[in-house]
C-alpha cells in the first residue's frame, strides 16, 4: 500500500517558527556538516582513480587494479541505505541533531584511519581489507548524513524558501569536490610521482581529523529542529500506546513513493561520479592526459555548481520542484552522446566544455532535490523516507558508475557504451518523475 504522501511542491513555514540567527546558525551548520561529509567521501573517489589500485590490490593488469579500486569505492555506497536506514529510524524518533553528529564522527574517524593505512606491500591482504571496513564506514555515515543535514536545513527554511535553503545543504557536493580536488592538486604539485604514491596521497585523508571538531559544535551549538520538536509533540500520546517505527511505516504505506525518488535521481548520481571519478581514470589511463589537468578541469566545472545549485533550487520555489528537476533529467538524456564525443577527442577544451554542460543539468536536478524529497514525506517518517530514496539512487546509481564505466569500455571498446548507460537512467528518471506528478496533480 501506498497512501498519498504530501504533495511536492514549495513547502510552508513550522509553526514555531524560529529566529532570524539561529536559522542563519543552523543552516551554515548543516551546510558545513554537508561539505566535509562529502569532502572525506570524494577523497576516496579520486585516490581510487589514482593511485589506490596499485597500492592495495597489486595485479599484473592495471585495468584490474582499478576496478577492484572502484569496487570498492562501490561497497561504500551498498553501505549508504544502512546508514539511512539506522539513522533514519533513529532521526525520526529522537531527532535530526544526534544522528548528524553521529554520522560525521564516523565519517572523520574513517577518513583519518584509510589515511592512516599501511599499504598491501607491509601488512598483506589485511591492507585491502580494511580498506573495504572503513570505506564502508565512510558508507554508513554519508548515508546517515544526508537526511540530517537535509533536514536540519530544509525544517528551519521560512516560508517558501524550503528550496533554496535545502540548496544550502546540496551545496556541500560541489564545495566537497572543489575542496579535495584542490588538495589533490597541491599535494601532487608538491611532490615528485614516486613521493605522492608513498605518502602525498594520504595528505587529503587527514581531513577527518578536523571533522570531529564541527561534530562537536553541532553538539552543542545547535538546536533541534521545529518541524521535528511538532511532531514529537503529536505523536506523544500515540506512542505511549504502541512502538512507533517510521521503517515499518515506510515500507508499509510508501515503498513505492521511496523507489520513485531513488528512481528518479540514480541518472544525476551516477552521471555525478561518472564525470567525477570515472572521467579522471578515463582521461589519464586512456587518453594519456595529464591528471594535474583533468583534475584542474573537474575543479573548475564544480564551482560553477555552486551558483547554479541554489539558482535552480530558488526557481523551483516560484514555478515547482518537479518542472525544474525533469529539465535537468531531459537535458541528461540529450547530451549523453555529445559530451562522451567531446571527450574523446582528447582536447582538454572540449573535455571542459563537455562535462561543464553535464554539471549545468545535474545542478538543475540536485538544487530542489532536497526540499522534493522532503515533501514526499510527512515529518514523523521523513529523515527515513527521504534517506532511503536517495540511498538507493546512490547505490543503483553512483555506486556502480564508475565500475560500470570501466566494466563497458573494456568490454565494448567504445564510449558510447557509457552514454547508453546513462541515458537508460534518464528515461527511468523521467518516468519516476511523471508518475511522481500525476500523484501530485491527484492530490490537488
Amino acid at each position: 500500500m501506498d497512501t498519498a504522501p504530501p504533495s511536492p511542491r514549495a513547502g510552508t513555514a513550522p509553526a514555531d517558527t524560529p529566529a532570524a540567527p539561529n536559522r542563519r546558525r543552523v543552516a551554515t551548520a548543516a551546510a558545513l556538516a554537508s561539505a566535509v561529509e562529502w569532502y572525506d567521501y570524494f577523497v576516496f573517489g579520486i585516490a581510487a582513480a589514482l593511485v589506490l589500485g596499485d597500492l592495495y590490490f597489486p595485479s599484473g593488469s592495471s585495468s584490474a587494479g582499478v576496478l577492484a579500486a572502484f569496487a570498492t569505492f562501490a561497497v561504500g555506497f551498498l553501505a549508504r541505505p544502512v546508514g539511512g536506514i539506522i539513522a533514519g529510524q533513529l532521526g525520526d524518533k529522537r531527532g535530526r541533531k544526534p544522528m548528524l553528529v553521529l554520522a560525521l564522527t564516523l565519517m572523520g574517524t574513517a577518513t583519518a584511519g584509510i589515511g592512516l593505512l599501511p599499504t598491501y606491500e607491509t601488512i598483506g591482504i589485511a591492507a585491502p581489507v580494511l580498506l573495504v571496513l572503513l570505506r564502508v564506514v565512510q558508507g554508513i555515515a554519508v548515508g546517515a548524513q544526508w537526511g540530517g543535514a537535509m533536514l536540519m536545513a530544509t525544517e528551519y527554511a521560512p516560508e517558501g524558501k524550503r528550496g533554496l535553503y535545502g540548496s544550502l545543504v546540496q551545496l556541500g557536493v560541489p564545495i566537497g569536490v572543489v575542496s579535495a580536488n584542490t588538495v589533490f592538486l597541491v599535494a601532487g604539485a608538491v611532490t615528485s610521482d614516486s613521493t605522492f604514491a608513498a605518502w602525498g596521497w594520504r595528505v587529503p585523508f587527514f581531513v577527518g581529523f578536523l571533522v570531529l571538531g564541527l561534530a562537536w559544535y553541532i553538539h552543542t551549538q545547535v538546536e533541534e529542529t521545529p518541524e521535528f520538536r511538532e511532531a514529537e509533540k503529536a505523536l506523544a500520546e500515540k506512542e505511549k500506546g504502541e512502538a512507533r517505527s517510521p521503517l515499518r511505516t515506510i515500507l508499509r504505506e510508501h515503498l513505492g513513493t521511496v523507489f520513485l525518488a531513488g528512481g528518479s535521481f540514480a541518472v544525476n548520481t551516477a552521471t555525478f561520479y561518472i564525470i567525477i571519478t570515472g572521467v579522471l581514470d578515463y582521461a589519464t589511463r586512456e587518453l594519456d592526459m595529464k591528471r594535474s589537468a583533468v583534475l584542474a578541469v573537474s575543479l573548475c566545472v564544480s564551482l560553477t555548481q555552486l551558483v547554479l545549485i541554489p539558482a535552480a533550487a530558488a526557481l523551483s520555489d516560484r514555478i515547482g520542484r518537479l518542472r525544474i528537476y525533469a529539465a535537468g533529467a531531459v537535458g541528461l538524456l540529450v547530451w549523453a552522446v555529445p559530451m562522451f564525443l567531446l571527450i574523446d577527442t582528447e582536447s582538454l577544451l572540449w573535455l571542459a566544455v563537455g562535462t561543464f554542460v553535464t554539471s549545468c543539468f545535474l545542478s538543475i536536478m540536485y538544487g530542489p532535490q532536497a526540499a522534493l524529497f522532503a515533501e514526499l514525506f510527512t515529518a514523523e517518517m521523513r529523515y527515513t523516507g527521504a534517506s532511503l530514496g536517495y540511498q538507493i539512487a546512490a547505490v543503483f546509481g553512483g555506486g556502480l558508475a564508475p565500475f560500470m564505466m570501466v566494466l563497458l569500455l573494456e568490454a565494448t571498446g567504445t564510449s558510447m557504451a557509457v552514454s547508453a548507460y546513462i541515458i537508460g537512467l534518464a528515461v527511468i528518471a523521467l518516468v519516476s518523475i511523471r508518475i511522481l506528478a500525476s500523484r501530485a496533480a491527484a492530490r490537488e
